[in-house]
């Protein structure tokens, strides 16, 4: 009885102990969670994020709570010793990680548009941590057969389709692998998340390495007053006062070498562009994407799978990378044919000229403009002064979405916002009830990711009564000492691309998260956006934003027929360009034996040259080295979604303009079948019931002025 009483007595002391360390640590947490502004519902209209409180800070103790708070959840749902059924399992998972989810929202897409390098840190540190905390869900067997054992016939709409969705999430990530393949599996994933954000990190770096200085004013002939002063201030903020700065976009061509008439200087910024990711420095990416390669199909060949892009376009539109391969090729003889008429075109004006060498990459672009002048009497500088970035988008891109859909803007300067250049709207829908909110962040910076994109804060959900909250960003020169900031008509299209994927963002309306708005394949998200594109040039949408920014006078009539007659002009190099770059992702991603890789700049010269995709003249629109798409922005063996989507969008706007166009009847049509459904319908058939029949190319070529008819 003594040694019981005192083994009562311990037990009950050790349980005391427990309980106040226990009470303890859900304090701390608890002290956590209130002072965190990243874990704590948002009080903003729609949730949007508290910018003004978020600090750098916040992030880490943010995501050690949000995923032991994840992990807990996971666990429940799994040892969840009641039946399974959509309740209990499908939908208490997706409505899991609430902290965990804001958190990663705000951080990723501020390591994309104003990164430094607290963040830059954090990612590196947490990336094979999200990693590890996504395979532990989804390779996790409980709760696998708890999904297998719902039976999928006693649901339907979103409820099944979730399901399946989650189903076919844990099959992909190796759910039905071996605990032996599983663990390879989480290592390999750890590395690769480890390795892309290694990439992304280190091309930051060669972009800014990468900028190119001017002593003399003169070796920047060509360029506006107002773009010179742009790169003197630039240059100056950087520490480098009295010379001239020119930055570096993300592809490979630069803006202002059609502009630039001194050809060293032409020839310099784009051999910086070309081979900024390639010098042996601390920017260099090879070796990370050479690794990341052979990892990817090491992956694969875990998931019993030939090669990555077989493994990862199961859930895709094209479904195998035959199909999407057979795509490229069908429009790539044409595509080059075309280039080659350019080229030669271009090498007749330079000789005429007198110019005494033969045509080169940097010399492209400049040359182009002059025969697109002398053809079509089209002189871009002659088009800019109409192109003023705020006008274009309020007059512009709000008037089509009005004209289109119904929808209006309000500025809101009470917003918190991450950075002075960003701007915020509310967004009301053509009953006039606010739907919301949108920001846009415009101007290129030195800690942004290259190129132009759209996400979300805040994901549409019905069932969490949430409406979304979007932020477009883009890289567009800044003003110097308050001048206008002057774009071009590209620059102008890819503002109505954007937010292409902002309507479709805007127009969700489904229950569930996952299925939300641009949460589809990525061979029809770029869908929506491109058929946009086409408002740019509408001719009501276009009278209205086409503004001088001196005379305030509207584009005159003629000009607006040159840009028309000009649309397909050069288009065999910007098709080639953009299937160059699709193909060599392809060629990445279909090797089969590791052996079969070589150097980066051996296997990109090879496969452009198997394929006739190796002009010289027309160089890949991104290079192997900065190609941040394949290998740190999610569309690894997914690049020929571009060409699958303006495949789709062609198709679609060819039957617009059979019925009238752009007009509201046939853009509410649009918004029914193909903006609002999100992935929750079979997305081939919501296009064939849209349109009555299946993608095809000829729209395609014909549109883009590569057919023969």
């Amino acid at each position: 009885m003594q040694i019981i009483s005192k083994i009562n007595l311990a037990s009950a002391l050790f349980l005391f102990v427990a309980a106040l360390q226990t009470n303890t640590l859900h304090s701390q947490s608890n002290s956590v969670k209130m002072k965190n502004p990243l874990l704590q519902k948002s009080t903003l209209q729609y949730q949007a994020p508290h910018f003004n409180l978020i600090k750098d800070e916040h992030f880490k103790p943010a995501f050690r709570y949000g995923l032991s708070a994840h992990d807990k959840e996971i666990m429940a749902i799994a040892n969840n010793s009641a039946k399974a059924t959509f309740q209990n399992t499908v939908l208490a998972l997706e409505t899991s990680g609430v902290d965990l989810k804001r958190a990663t929202g705000v951080f990723y897409n501020l390591t994309g548009s104003n990164t430094n390098p607290t963040l830059q840190a954090l990612q590196a540190e947490y990336a094979p941590i999200f990693s590890a905390h996504s395979d532990k869900m989804y390779l996790n067997s409980k709760l696998y057969k708890r999904f297998k054992s719902i039976d999928l016939n006693t649901l339907k709409g979103e409820d099944k389709r979730l399901t399946e969705y989650y189903l076919q999430e844990f099959e992909l990530a190796g759910a039905n692998l071996s605990d032996s393949d599983k663990e390879k599996m989480k290592k390999i994933n750890e590395e690769l998340a480890s390795l892309g954000t290694l990439f992304g990190t280190k091309l930051l770096i060669a972009r800014k390495n990468g900028v190119v200085l001017f002593d003399n004013v003169k070796d920047l002939d060509g360029l506006s007053a107002n773009e010179i002063a742009a790169a003197k201030a630039n240059a100056a903020e950087a520490g480098y006062e009295g010379k001239y700065l020119i930055g570096l976009l993300n592809t490979t061509q630069q803006p202002v070498l059609p502009s630039l008439t001194n050809r060293a200087t032409r020839e310099k910024i784009f051999k910086s562009s070309w081979t900024r990711s390639e010098k042996n420095d601390e920017g260099d990416t090879r070796d990370v994407l050479e690794k990341m390669a052979k990892l990817r199909l090491q992956k694969a060949n875990l998931m019993g799978k030939k090669n990555f892009a077989e493994w990862k376009l199961q859930d895709q539109m094209a479904q195998t990378p035959e199909r999407a391969m057979n795509l490229l090729a069908k429009i790539a003889g044409p595509a080059v044919a075309k280039a080659k008429g350019e080229a030669k075109e271009i090498q007749d004006l330079i000789d005429a000229q007198k110019g005494g060498f033969k045509l080169e990459p940097w010399d492209w672009n400049f040359y182009s403009e002059q025969v697109r002048k002398a053809k079509y009497d089209l002189d871009q500088n002659e088009v800019k002064p109409y192109f003023e970035l705020t006008t274009v988008l309020e007059k512009g891109v709000f008037f089509a979405a009005q004209k289109m859909y119904g929808i209006t803007f309000k500025q809101r300067t009470d917003l918190p916002v991450y950075h002075p250049d960003v701007v915020a709207y509310e967004v009301f829908d053509n009953d006039g009830k606010s739907m919301a909110i949108y920001y846009l962040d415009f101007y290129t910076r030195d800690n942004k990711n290259g190129g132009a994109w759209m996400s979300n804060f805040v994901d549409q959900s019905h069932y969490l009564k949430q409406k979304p909250v979007i932020v477009n960003v883009y890289n567009f020169a800044k003003p110097a000492n308050d001048n206008p900031s002057l774009i071009s008509f590209d620059d102008v299209t890819t503002m109505f691309h954007e937010f292409g994927h902002t309507l479709h963002g805007l127009f969700a309306n489904q229950n569930y998260t996952s299925l939300s708005g641009t949460a589809v394949p990525r061979d029809f998200v770029e869908f929506p956006s491109q058929i946009n594109e086409h408002a740019a040039l509408d001719p009501e949408v276009l009278k209205n934003y086409a503004i001088h920014y001196k005379t305030k006078e509207v584009i005159p009539q003629a000009l607006i027929e040159k840009i028309k007659k000009a649309e397909t002009f050069n288009k065999g190099y910007d098709v080639t360009e953009l299937l160059a770059a699709a193909t060599l992702d392809m060629s990445w991603h279909t090797v089969e034996n590791e052996a079969d890789f070589k150097p980066t700049l051996v296997f990109e010269n090879e496969v452009l040259k198997k394929y006739g995709l190796l002009v010289n003249e027309v160089p890949t629109r991104y290079h192997s080295p900065y190609f941040a798409h394949i290998w740190s922005g999610g569309y690894s063996a997914s690049y020929y979604a571009y060409t699958w989507s303006k495949t789709l969008d062609y198709n679609v706007y060819d039957w617009m303009k059979a019925n009238g166009g752009l007009t509201r009847e046939n853009s509410e049509r649009f918004r029914k079948y193909i903006l609002s459904v999100g992935n929750s319908v079979d997305l081939n058939k919501a296009f064939k019931e849209f349109i009555g029949h299946d993608m095809e190319i000829e729209p395609y070529l014909e549109n883009a002025g590569l057919s023969d008819k």
